[in-house]
């Protein structure tokens, strides 16, 4: 053991006439410590509900979504066409309509997705979702019944039907009369249930065939090209390279633009509460600063004796800025490692439910990164090392022949 490091250990653990200072740096370690664990937990839980988010609304969405100028007539060679580009992965058509959906006294605006639905699993989990009936109920429809459709379980459970109840659709797109404009209202079976685990897709989407779909909006053609990309990070660029492949008649958008909004916000909450809680470690830090000058009051006899027998001020300052790294990088790792353990415990056993509602997810998931968690370690060790500098130098400067004055 060093000289250094053999002094800092004595002064930090040896009793001491006034135990006040003793007290003031376990507050400090304390202080450090809580404020580590904060940090990590908190960046722990705005990672998780961002990738939660992120996975949930990408398996319900495309990562891409390809429009052209004129419309889609025939959507199979557009498809085979938009499957050469590098990345893509799956295509499928659709139509977007809305719509009012009633079953006995119950009713509820939804979104009426019509879709292929043999290229549907291709760009969406949506046949993974299926908890009641089937995805090929919409391949399947047999003349002489209603046309399925395929909603969300919330959805279900607010028009209290199950599979092979009939619901009533109504649709702006109307028929014109004496009258004026009337509504178009469709029948429709329920044909199955799913649950993709966002509450804005499981209580206000239904999925119907293309055929269904296209008398519902009354329109004769695809509306649009879902795509799916191996890598969805990469989804910008491919984006905007179809254009650049298959012609400027083609428009697409990416789930990063469509989400634009929410992930910035979610972004944007994630560095301020980082700053918020880091205040933590440093007002931790300050009770350092003042742990350690109070020291260098209480020991002042002592460094100047050290210094009288020979001691460099260098090495005095390494005595005080030892200690305080102590203090520091014990109270970073105990709350590193306390935060990781919490976090686990948080995410594993998924103790704090929050309203689907509000938050589109039952839970809250706790991901803590590498990267952060080591970001969060380097930034609290560096702060505490700076509060050691102030009191280190003071002492390093302490003058022998004052301090022994009055001894």
């Amino acid at each position: 053991m060093s000289f250094e490091l053999f002094v800092a250990l004595r002064y930090l653990f040896a009793r001491r006439k006034q135990a006040f200072i003793s007290l003031i740096s376990l507050i400090s370690m304390i202080g450090v410590c809580v404020g580590v664990m904060a940090l990590v937990i908190a960046l722990a839980l705005m990672t998780g509900l961002q990738g939660e988010l992120r996975d949930k609304i990408l398996s319900s969405q495309a990562h891409i979504y390809v429009f052209k100028n004129g419309g889609i007539p025939d959507y199979r060679p557009e498809v085979e066409k938009l499957l050469t580009v590098p990345g893509v992965v799956g295509a499928a058509p659709t139509i977007f309509g809305k719509a009012l959906v009633t079953a006995g006294d119950a009713q509820a605006f939804i979104s009426v997705k019509a879709i292929d639905p043999k290229l549907e699993p291709s760009v969406t989990a949506i046949k993974d979702a299926m908890r009641q009936g089937s995805l090929d109920a919409l391949a399947n429809e047999p003349e002489d019944e209603p046309p399925a459709i395929l909603i969300g379980q919330d959805l279900a459970n607010q028009l209290s039907v199950h599979v092979g109840d009939l619901l009533t659709l109504i649709t702006p797109q109307g028929t014109l009369s004496p009258m004026g404009m009337l509504p178009r209202t469709r029948r429709a079976r329920v044909g199955g249930i799913y649950n993709l685990g966002l509450y804005e897709f499981d209580s206000s989407y239904g999925f119907v065939s293309l055929p269904f779909g296209e008398r519902l909006t009354g329109m004769n053609m695809v509306e649009l090209i879902q795509l799916r990309v191996s890598d969805i990070y990469d989804a910008p660029r491919i984006a905007d390279d179809i254009p650049k492949r298959l012609g400027s008649e083609y428009v697409a958008q990416d789930w990063s633009d469509l989400n634009q909004s929410l992930f910035s916000a979610l972004g944007i909450e994630k560095m301020a509460i980082s700053i918020t809680i880091g205040l933590i470690v440093i007002v931790a830090a300050l009770n350092i600063v003042a742990s350690l000058i109070l020291l260098v009051m209480e020991k002042s006899r002592d460094i100047a004796i050290l210094k009288t027998m020979g001691t460099a001020p260098r090495r005095i300052r390494t005595i005080f800025i030892l200690q305080g790294l102590i203090i520091g990088v014990t109270g970073t790792l105990v709350g590193g490692l306390g935060g990781l353990t919490l976090c686990h415990i948080l995410d594993k056993y998924r103790l704090i439910k929050i309203p689907a509602d509000v938050y589109q997810v039952a839970y809250v998931p706790f991901v803590v990164l590498p990267r952060d968690f080591t970001i969060v370690i380097i930034s609290a060790i560096a702060i505490c090392f700076a509060a050691t500098i102030y009191p280190s130098r003071q002492a390093s400067r302490l003058d022998p022949v004052q301090a022994l004055r009055f001894e």
